[in-house]
């Protein structure tokens, strides 16, 4: 499914609160078809779960932090009235004592009715909020709160059962104080009821796993802070891990990505990420920005919706608030194929078509920028745009594509960030999609109807490009020429102009 066959998207708004054993947050979702904008995120640290080990008690601090904060959450969802609200807790809510009269308390204090979800529902909607954002995800879901951590395994598309264990920061937190060795044991014996869960592949969900990628983006340099779909290889996650289980207090707050209320539970995660790569067997771990939070929020969707391609989605929801013409992405996608059959593919068919239509999609996001900056505008907004399915390397892609779109220069806005993330041939196609669809927009003067009296097609070492009878005055001008030129020249090809009777 390309998504081209409906321009006109409905939008609706979904408010998601979150309270967990260390944080308490409220998410406002603006939903576009299947395209999820994050429109409001705030969280509060109010570390509900802190003494849970100790007490099996929720802090009464973070109990007061708590109940503040949901009530100016309440208000702000009085306010903008979304279409739905979800309201949930997690571990140290579901295992204290207090649990239930602390959900009592919400209720009459801000009229939040709030779900406890058991274990097992929160392992499953994690591994759904995984797979919303990563369709093709296989392996293992990971998710760590404050107080436990959730495994569930992903498959073809499906949530399998899950397991929680109690290896949150929380529940690890020893009062004789940090010990690496004694808790590695700990960490250990609790995992040993994850031995189904093997696998080379973990999709890690949480803060604590964000701020050991952001960590490790920190240590190697890495061109691009985006922490969903980061992925590391276990070997390197290890190393960041240890690096981070050996620092004190104030080593942890130098380092960038990690946070000053962060920074006492995080050695606590690095052990158990350690620990998860020797039980399980991983060999590569990816960053999912997406949990339990999104896993709820599909419920929301209707089946057909649900299973539409989120970069698809995505890609057409922005182009098509940024853009002039609906119908250009659907007729742009058709006219090029021809031409994107003769440049490098990437090894996967699958993906080369729906980069292609992304592209499309995007093809007219600069359309309302200033004509003096639009080409770094639409790159940098490609390369950073809150856009899931889409791993690392196809943020760039996009970005360069769009770059040559929009007449930007093989070099990119950013090159380092390129050549880090794409090869050769990959760069390659990127550059041939754009001056393609650079082509078709500036011979038909971005009009469907005129581009379709066009054609363009490769053969034999020649770009040939040809019109109808009574259209190549009009539509194979010099401006063509040039468009024409510099995409037969990325190519490698000569350039043939000329009227046909049947458009390619």
């Amino acid at each position: 499914m390309t998504g081209f066959e409906d321009p006109v998207l409905a939008s609706r708004d979904i408010a998601v609160i979150d309270i967990g054993s260390n944080s308490v947050r409220l998410v406002l979702y603006r939903l576009e078809g299947r395209a999820v904008w994050a429109v409001f995120n705030e969280k509060v640290l109010a570390g509900l779960g802190r003494d849970l080990a100790a007490t099996g008690r929720l802090s009464k601090d973070g109990m007061t932090a708590a109940l503040a904060a949901l009530k100016r959450f309440a208000a702000v969802i009085e306010g903008v009235r979304p279409a739905h609200t979800f309201a949930v807790a997690t571990a140290a809510v579901r295992e204290a004592v207090d649990g239930h009269d602390f959900c009592d308390l919400v209720a009459a204090q801000t009229g939040l009715v709030v779900r406890i979800l058991s274990g097992a529902e929160e392992a499953r909607y994690s591994a759904r909020g995984v797979l919303a954002g990563i369709p093709d995800a296989e392996g293992v879901t990971a998710d760590m709160g404050g107080a436990s951590l959730e495994l569930a395994r992903i498959s073809g598309g499906e949530a399998g059962p899950g397991i929680t264990l109690p290896l949150g920061p929380f529940a690890l937190i020893d009062p004789d104080g940090f010990d690496a060795g004694r808790l590695r044991e700990t960490i250990a014996e609790r995992l040993k009821a994850a031995g189904d869960y093997r696998c080379p592949h973990l999709y890690a969900v949480g803060g604590a796993w964000r701020s050991i990628a952001q960590v490790h983006m920190d240590l190697t340099d890495y061109p691009l802070h985006i922490v969903h779909q980061y992925e590391i290889s276990a070997s390197a996650a290890r190393d960041t891990a240890r690096l981070i289980a050996r620092q004190s207090r104030t080593s942890l707050d130098k380092m960038a990505g990690v946070s000053r209320k962060r920074a006492d539970t995080l050695p606590y995660a690095a052990l158990v990420l350690e620990g998860l790569i020797d039980r399980l067997g991983l060999k590569r771990i990816t960053i999912s920005a997406w949990g339990v939070r999104e896993g709820l929020l599909f419920e929301a969707l209707d089946g057909d919706v649900a299973a539409a391609d989120p970069l698809l989605a995505g890609c057409q929801a922005l182009g098509a608030r940024q853009g002039i013409s609906p119908t250009l992405p659907g007729a742009l996608n058709g006219w090029i194929q021809r031409l994107m059959q003769a440049a490098p593919d990437q090894g996967d068919h699958d993906r080369d078509a729906i980069l292609t239509a992304a592209a499309c999609h995007l093809a007219d996001l600069g359309a309302r920028l200033h004509p003096d900056h639009r080409t770094e505008l639409v790159f940098d907004q490609i390369l950073r745009a809150p856009i899931p399915g889409q791993t690392h390397a196809e943020r760039a892609f996009l970005a360069c594509a769009l770059n040559a779109r929009y007449g930007g220069g093989a070099a990119t806005p950013q090159p380092v960030t390129v050549s880090r993330l794409l090869n050769d041939d990959q760069r390659l196609r990127a550059r041939t999609l754009g001056l393609a669809i650079r082509l078709a927009c500036d011979l038909s003067g971005r009009s469907p109807h005129l581009l379709a009296n066009a054609g363009a097609a490769v053969d034999k070492g020649v770009l040939k490009l040809t019109a109808l009878d009574g259209y190549a005055d009009v539509l194979l001008g010099e401006q063509t020429r040039r468009r024409a030129k510099a995409l037969a020249d990325a190519m490698g090809l000569k350039l043939d102009m000329g009227r046909n009777t049947e458009a390619s």
